[in-house]
Order: structure tokens, then C-alpha cells, then sequence
């Protein structure tokens, strides 16, 4: 429970990093059964989709270019994606998945649907749908350009 003493922080990225970080952790709990972390979670679940390029899944993400390609590194590594050479541009790379990396995912899907629940349970049904239509609401008057 936060100190009543202490005044509640005014600065906007520091609460949603906080929640964030707290929110992320319960996943990273979950995921480690399966070996993963959010953020791997997230980048197999995309790259499974549909092969897309380094740059068409950094935006889709969220994060610059550089720090994809550095997580991309360990899955890689594990053998559950590959960068492949484009049909159209031979020296544009596109992520795919892997068959490990599909095993991997499916053995995850469960976990991340266990922490997803218990955020809804926390949360409530009304108040994800808020939290939800408000994160969608800032991000996309606040997406650089």
C-alpha cells in the first residue's frame, strides 16, 4: 500500500512504466515454465502470424529497429525463428517462425492465457474494456510519426 505521506507521482510515463513493469511481471511469471518472456512471447506470436520484415514488426511492436534485432538474437539462437531473405528484396530480412518456435509458442499460449486471466480478474471486465479503449485512445494520438 503506498505511504498516504508521500504525494502520488504527476509524471505519466512514470506511472505507466510502473504499471507496466507490474503488469509484465506476472506474465514473465507464467511464461518461464515454457522458457519465454513477454517480450519473446510477443515477437514469436507476430512472427507466427505472417513472415514481416525486421523494421514492419518493430513498428508493429512498438520498439525502434536495433532493439528488435537484439531480441531477436536469443530466439535465433534456440532455433525458433529465422531471418530470411525477401522474395521482393533480397536484402530486406523477414522473420519467421520456426517449427521449434511454434512448439514453443503453443506449449506458452496456455500460460499467457492463465496471466491474462488473472489481470481480468483483478480488473474486472469494465475496468480492462476501459483500461483498453483508454490505452487505444492515447496511443494513437500520441504515435510518432
Amino acid at each position: 500500500m503506498p505511504d498516504p505521506a508521500l504525494p502520488a507521482s504527476l509524471c505519466t510515463c512514470f506511472r505507466l512504466r510502473k504499471l507496466s513493469r507490474i503488469v509484465t511481471q506476472r506474465y514473465d511469471r507464467e511464461l518461464a515454465a515454457a522458457g519465454l518472456n513477454l517480450n519473446q512471447y510477443s515477437i514469436l506470436r507476430r512472427a507466427a502470424r505472417t513472415p514481416q520484415n525486421v523494421g514492419a514488426l518493430a513498428r508493429e511492436i512498438g520498439m525502434d529497429r536495433t532493439t528488435l534485432s537484439r531480441d531477436l538474437k536469443p530466439l535465433i539462437a534456440a532455433g525458433w525463428i529465422e531471418l530470411a531473405s525477401s522474395d521482393e528484396d533480397a536484402r530486406a530480412k523477414l522473420v519467421r517462425i520456426r517449427p521449434a518456435g511454434k512448439r514453443v509458442l503453443e506449449r506458452a499460449q496456455p500460460l499467457w492465457r492463465k496471466a491474462q486471466d488473472e489481470i481480468d480478474a483483478r480488473l474486472g471486465a469494465a475496468g480492462v474494456n476501459a483500461l483498453h479503449a483508454q490505452l487505444d485512445r492515447a496511443m494513437a494520438r500520441m504515435e510518432l510519426e
